[in-house]
């Protein structure tokens, strides 16, 4: 075989060698920040299901103030229930304390997470199922949740119980 064949060939196989290091890199990359991404989603996702297993213990325990904890401390917090909208965390907290006046009423609550969904960085969408088991009659229904962060914490900014 002529010298320029061998030559082009091995030119060609160093080519195809050094193509593929570098898809190889690339897919490297791309993998690590994939996996990057996945942890910090990860990692607010458990974050907020920590807060929802706070107000569980909280409530468990008969302490409204400590289930409140995870709402926001403003007067801009929507709370939406059967009696209509309340703004503002005060409002909210006098009304749980309002309807849930005692152990009985209160009863030991579960709650049913069935979707987070992350819709930026600061903001996290959450539905689930809740439930009351106690003497004075069980009770359940559906929430929606919008979380924000607010100074490196998850609170509740919105929700939407029925």
């Amino acid at each position: 075989m002529p010298i320029d064949y061998l030559n082009k060939k091995k030119i060609m196989q160093q080519s195809y060698a050094s193509c593929f290091r570098a898809k190889m890199s690339l897919m490297s990359v791309f993998l690590l920040l994939l996996t990057t991404a996945t942890f910090a989603q990860s990692k607010d996702e458990s974050a907020i299901r920590q807060v929802m297993a706070g107000q569980t213990e909280a409530w468990n325990r008969g302490s409204i103030d400590d289930f409140m904890k995870s709402y926001w401390k403003s007067d801009s917090l929507m709370f939406i229930g059967q009696s209509g909208i309340t703004y503002g965390y005060t409002n909210t907290l006098n009304n749980y304390k309002k309807n849930y006046s005692d152990a009985d009423k209160m009863g030991k609550l579960f709650f049913t997470l069935l979707k987070i969904e992350k819709l930026s960085p600061e903001y996290y969408f959450v539905v689930g199922k809740w439930f009351l088991k106690r003497k004075a009659g069980d009770v359940g229904g559906v929430y929606t949740l919008l979380f924000r962060k607010i100074n490196g914490q998850w609170v509740i900014v919105a929700d939407h119980s029925s």
